[in-house]
């Protein structure tokens, strides 16, 4: 039997304008994108990590009273939530090649421990870190 995570979810406060930036500007493809009333589950996933989704989530119904919603999507927008890291090859070329696309970044590429990084925020207010990895010697 396998185990191991299969979704990892994000708060968004507009499912279409994620999908959108994951899609169209960090070249995500689609996993899952289903809806059962007003609830609407959708995945994206890493072209090159298939047995992984991100989960594209608007607090709410089921799982949330509106009050406790509305302070999610206020948590996130003010980058409150913890960054996620995307592993890159190149951090100053996926920068230039993102920046292209439209992706609005918080920091240009620093060298940092002997691996580079920047950031950048999704719709949302989700806060990335874009690493490329120190070299193994």
């Amino acid at each position: 039997m396998n185990q191991g995570i299969n979704v990892v979810g994000l708060y968004v406060d507009d499912q279409d304008a994620a999908l959108a930036f994951y899609v169209d500007k960090l070249g995500f493809r689609v996993h899952t994108d289903v809806s059962n009333g007003a609830y609407r589950w959708l995945t994206v996933q890493h072209p090159e990590q298939p047995s992984f989704q991100l989960g594209l989530f608007r607090p709410g119904p089921p799982v949330h009273d509106e009050a406790t919603a509305q302070t999610l999507r206020a948590m996130v927008a003010k980058g409150a939530m913890p960054p996620l890291v995307l592993s890159v090859a190149d951090c100053r070329a996926s920068y230039e090649q993102f920046k292209a696309r439209g992706v609005e970044f918080t920091q240009e590429p620093v060298d940092r421990y002997g691996s580079v990084d920047a950031g950048f925020r999704d719709p949302a207010g989700n806060g990335w870190k874009m690493i490329q990895a120190a070299a193994q010697k």
